[in-house]
């Protein structure tokens, strides 16, 4: 049950608030400040020391610097150090220390420009394709290949012979030729990003697609983001000099790295000096630019593939509509609250199946189990629920009606109405599924406003509520913190209330105690139960564990290789199972034994599931089978088992519980166990 916490004392409530507040001040910035990665760098924070130093002296040079750039000592043309011309001056007596600092933050400037046009014009390419799908993604893909096999010196000498030596346009479209580059580093990232649990989840609660761009897709890409434009930054001054250098920089008198490194070549024998101070400076800043993206670049980043592409989703939603048209009305459409299953198929795009012919009902305010080994489709048949199969496969026949639609031939924008209002998901691994970017309150906040049209104020109350109905005390300090500062049974807690956002009335629960200690086990089995019995919604429950069916579940289907093999009230099922594989199931558990009962060697089933590929046309555990027969080598349909309402698919279902036989605590050779068994019923 959900604890009942009595209200502190306000003194008491005030202490702690102020405690859980996150300390504020200079002290505090500063020690944030200094814990990043950059700064943690020596590497980066010489980089940022030189660059910053750089920026505030070239942007006050009018107010410090001793000589004017086109000032000119004919005394002193061409010398080295000295306490007047402390670098020393060029072949026309003018100070080398006042022309490089006063020409520095033009070149930073003019490199920043491409540093905007290529990273961002980039990585909105590199998000859009990865969000619009294949199609999409093909067509920018073969734009940016064209622009990366142009000859880019080609062009911008020509811009040059066409508009002159404007160092801002050209230095523009230096960045638009290599924002192809950019765009190819950033798609896969991008696409990586697009397929994490965190976004699918965001998709349930039907965040959009530019909603996901931003909020999620970006801020996973800063990282790469700030390691290209260091990059870019540093390659922008070494090309910005190079065209100075060839005679297309800033118009004479006015200075420029490269061109002051130019006149310098010209008298490299007799003063090989005058090309030190400006090279020196200019591979010194190349260096820091480096050495900043080094420093940003040690972030990891993680990639898993999961939901289809939003072409897929459409070419779905078409297949969709198309069945639609043709389906026959709703002879036997169920009850508001009740989801039903029928004759649902769900395959890989090719033919593969995954899923076939499964059926079941949810009633309002019930549980139903979905058991068996890994393998036997539970997952699938859970995530077609909310239309959510990956990428390369589809339900391929029957039907689920919920609410008199039927949602496996609704287009996605039907979904999309459906997920996280009506039907809600949990997934396995809350760790994965909540955004590290942001808090929890954030997230639980924005879902909320989203799904309930609340304001700001209202919707944080309501985040607070969510907390603590399941079960978290420190619901306060709990909405300030990140997914990774919290356990695994606290975030399930807030994977949960995640999932109760939008006040669905069916909860989705793909085995949300697998990854969780006993005790924690518990205590979500208790929050489920109690959520169950105090709001009336419905949770399909996949699992592995048949105690966690015996706990909550008061429905059970048991799945094996794609299909459902007995299904039937709990307590039926577990007192008197009719199917060998159920039977095999409570056998090989420990918990299903007392301990007076307890046998000296847990029973084991031989074997593996089969790959779909591999499907008998008969029964599909009849390899595995104890009691096969030859009779089990036809198609078994599933039948009515005899007690309440309750089906079973095997063909020795009635020998089986009128014989009371048990599977094998020891393994035992098939051909020996069929001539037993055999003889037995015989």
């Amino acid at each position: 049950m959900i604890p009942s916490i009595a209200p502190a004392p306000a003194a008491a409530d005030s202490t702690a608030a102020a405690a859980a507040l996150p300390k504020s001040g200079p002290k505090a910035a500063f020690t944030k400040l200094s814990s990043h990665r950059l700064f943690t760098s020596p590497g980066g924070v010489a980089g940022v020391v030189w660059l910053a130093a750089l920026v505030a002296a070239s942007l006050t040079a009018p107010w410090w610097l001793p000589f004017k750039t086109e000032d000119q000592d004919f005394t002193a043309v061409l010398s080295g150090p000295t306490a007047a011309h402390w670098l020393g001056t060029d072949e026309l007596g003018r100070d080398l220390l006042s022309r490089i600092f006063a020409s520095a933050a033009g070149t930073l400037g003019t490199s920043m420009i491409t540093v905007i046009v290529a990273v961002g014009l980039g990585t909105v390419l590199a998000m859009l394709a990865a969000a619009a799908g294949e199609r999409v993604e093909a067509v920018i893909s073969r734009v940016t290949e064209i622009m990366m096999s142009l000859p880019g010196t080609v062009i911008i000498l020509a811009v040059i012979g066409a508009v002159g030596t404007n160092i801002p346009l050209i230095m523009a479209i230096l960045g638009v030729l290599i924002s192809a580059g950019i765009y190819r580093v950033m798609l896969g990232q991008a696409k990586s990003l697009q397929s994490q649990l965190y976004v699918d989840a965001a998709k349930v609660d039907g965040v959009s697609a530019v909603g996901i761009s931003l909020r999620h897709v970006l801020p996973g890409l800063t990282t790469t983001i700030v390691v290209q434009s260091a990059l870019i930054f540093a390659v922008g001054m070494l090309i910005q000099a190079g065209l100075a250098f060839i005679g297309f920089g800033p118009p004479i008198p006015q200075p420029s790295w490269g061109g002051m490194i130019q006149s310098a070549s010209q008298h490299v024998y007799d003063a090989p000096w005058l090309m030190v101070p400006t090279g020196a400076v200019l591979a010194i800043t190349v260096l820091a630019a480096n050495a900043i993206g080094n420093a940003l670049g040690r972030a990891p980043n993680a990639a898993a593939s999961h939901l289809p592409s939003a072409a897929i989703r459409r070419r779905r939603a078409a297949a969709a509509a198309a069945a639609a048209a043709v389906e026959a009305p709703l002879d036997d459409a169920p009850g508001p609250g009740v989801l039903s299953v029928r004759g649902l198929s769900v395959a890989v795009d090719g033919g593969t199946p995954l899923v076939t012919d499964v059926s079941f009902d949810v009633e309002q305010g019930t549980v139903l189990g979905l058991v068996g080994e890994s393998g036997c489709g539970k997952t699938m048949t859970a995530l077609s629920l909310l239309g959510l199969l990956p990428s390369g496969v589809s339900a391929t026949g029957g039907r689920i009606l919920w609410k008199g639609k039927n949602l496996a031939s609704a287009a996605e924008r039907d979904m999309e109405g459906i997920r996280g209002r009506d039907i809600a998901l949990i997934s396995q691994e809350p760790m994965r599924a909540l955004d590290p970017m942001f808090t929890v309150g954030y997230q639980l906040t924005a879902a909320i406003r989203r799904l309930r049209k609340m304001g700001k104020a209202e919707a944080r109350g309501e985040a607070l509520s969510l907390l603590e109905k399941v079960g978290i005390v420190d619901a306060g300090r709990i909405l300030t913190t990140y997914p990774h500062q919290i356990s695994g049974g606290m975030a399930q807690r807030v994977a949960i209330a995640l999932a109760l956002s939008g006040r669905p009335r069916l909860l989705v629960a793909d085995e949300p105690t697998t990854a969780l200690d006993v005790t924690v086990q518990a205590e979500i089995l208790s929050l489920l139960r109690s959520l169950v019995k105090d709001t009336g919604m419905s949770v399909v429950m996949v699992t592995h564990d048949l105690g966690v069916v015996a706990d909550i579940c008061d429905n059970v289907a048991v799945m094996y290789a794609g299909q459902v093999v007995e299904s039937g009230r709990t307590a039926n099922i577990l007192d008197n199972p009719r199917h060998p594989y159920t039977l095999a199931l409570l056998a090989a558990d420990p918990h299903a034994n007392t301990a007076a009962d307890m046998p000296e060697r847990l029973a084991t089933i031989s074997g593996q599931v089969p790959q779909p590929k591999d499907w008998p046309a008969g029964c599909r555990f009849m390899a595995r089978c104890q009691f096969a027969g030859s009779a089990c080598a036809a198609p078994v349909p599933l039948l009515p088992s005899g007690s309440e309402a309750g089906e079973v698919r095997c063909v020795k279902a009635d020998e089986l519980a009128v014989e009371g036989l048990e599977w094998l605590a020891t393994e035992v050779p098939s051909h020996r166990v069929l001539d037993i068994v055999e003889k037995d019923l015989a």
